[in-house]
């Protein structure tokens, strides 16, 4: 028996759809001025210029040593910028919410949000090889192309995208701005934490929330992929279950058609299917299908012989019979001595 909980939930109304977000011209201008501050970071690094001055200001002053009373609190706040504990409760949260739509799109566009990001922040992380602050070497150099994989910081950008594809998505208005608010404060703190703790330059946060944030403006172009895939799903889906069912069959009404099934020859041919259809009447039987069967049955089974009645036998007249062949009394032989 199905439990109270789960019953409840099926009289419940399932919550509403909105349509997917679209690339309008307010996005498409967010999108173009967010590609153009991301750009200016990495001009800016790579050119050593006064962010790069900054970036030491800020690792020099050591905000850890200044605030050591929040370091274990800030310890455990860095997890909600980590990968693996943050794409697993919201991957929860999200299959939640695809069984009770009946659909896979919020699963679907989680994973296609973390391809992308995996895929750009990686690239221009390996790409550009900057050494973190623990690690540097020069003072006021942008420690580019040493080898490290710190620019842009994974942390913030996996934070901006984790958190904000709750908000894109929210099934109604007003829980989008409350989660896009929500997910901002998130990935602000994150950001500002791995300054905090020194595992990341400023600069490298700036260029984490630009990656982060362009992930999620640019998923509407993402949209009919994801949308592909999801019919993709269902239709191989049901391809499997039709596999295992039985077909079933179908009864053929009176007067319908019926194919004629030759019998086997005495020779060991196989048996024929005649391609013809013969009327069925209405007892369900035909009369191909009754003179093949019976004609079937007759030569698998010859008849038995017949034994004739004393009376349809042929009249056979006893050697010495007293009687003539017309009935007449034979004569009385002479008795000798007499």
């Amino acid at each position: 028996m199905r439990t109270d909980i789960f019953a409840r939930l099926d009289r419940e109304p399932e919550p509403p759809k909105i349509e997917p977000p679209r690339m309008s011209r307010h996005r498409i201008a967010l999108f173009c001025g967010t590609l153009a501050f991301y750009l200016a970071i990495v001009v800016a690094v790579l050119t050593s210029s006064w962010l790069v001055t900054l970036d030491w200001k800020v690792m020099l002053f050591r905000p850890y040593q200044q605030w050591p009373e929040i370091h274990a609190f800030l310890d455990y706040y860095i997890v909600l910028g980590q990968r693996g504990p943050t794409a697993t409760m919201v991957a929860c949260w999200l299959g939640w919410r695809s069984w009770r739509q009946h659909t896979l799109r919020p699963l679907l566009t989680l994973g296609a949000s973390l391809l992308l990001l995996n895929a750009t922040v990686g690239a221009v992380k390996i790409g550009l090889g900057r050494l973190g602050p623990h690690y540097a070497t020069q003072i006021g150099s942008a420690e580019l192309f040493a080898g490290g994989d710190i620019f842009p910081s994974g942390h913030t950008a996996n934070a901006v995208v984790t958190w904000g594809i709750l908000a894109y998505l929210a099934t109604t208005p007003k829980a989008r701005r409350y989660l896009s608010a929500a997910s901002a404060i998130v990935s602000l703190g994150v950001g500002l934490t791995t300054v905090y703790l020194g595992t990341h330059w400023l600069s490298d946060v700036l260029l984490g929330w630009a990656a982060g944030l362009l992930i999620l403006l640019g998923l509407p172009w993402v949209e009919p992929l994801i949308t592909r895939a999801e019919t993709w799903i269902f239709a191989q889906r049901e391809a499997l279950r039709g596999r295992g069912r039985p077909v079933p069959s179908m009864p053929v009404a009176a007067g319908g058609p019926r194919t004629v099934v030759l019998p086997q020859p005495a020779g060991g041919d196989t048996a024929v299917e005649s391609p013809a259809l013969e009327p069925v009447a209405a007892g369900g039987h035909t009369a191909a299908t009754t003179g093949t069967v019976a004609g079937a049955r007759s030569r698998a089974h010859p008849p038995a012989p017949t034994h004739l009645v004393r009376s349809e036998r042929t009249p056979v007249t006893p050697a010495g019979s007293r009687r003539t062949p017309h009935g007449g009394t034979a004569p009385a032989r002479p008795m000798s001595g007499g």
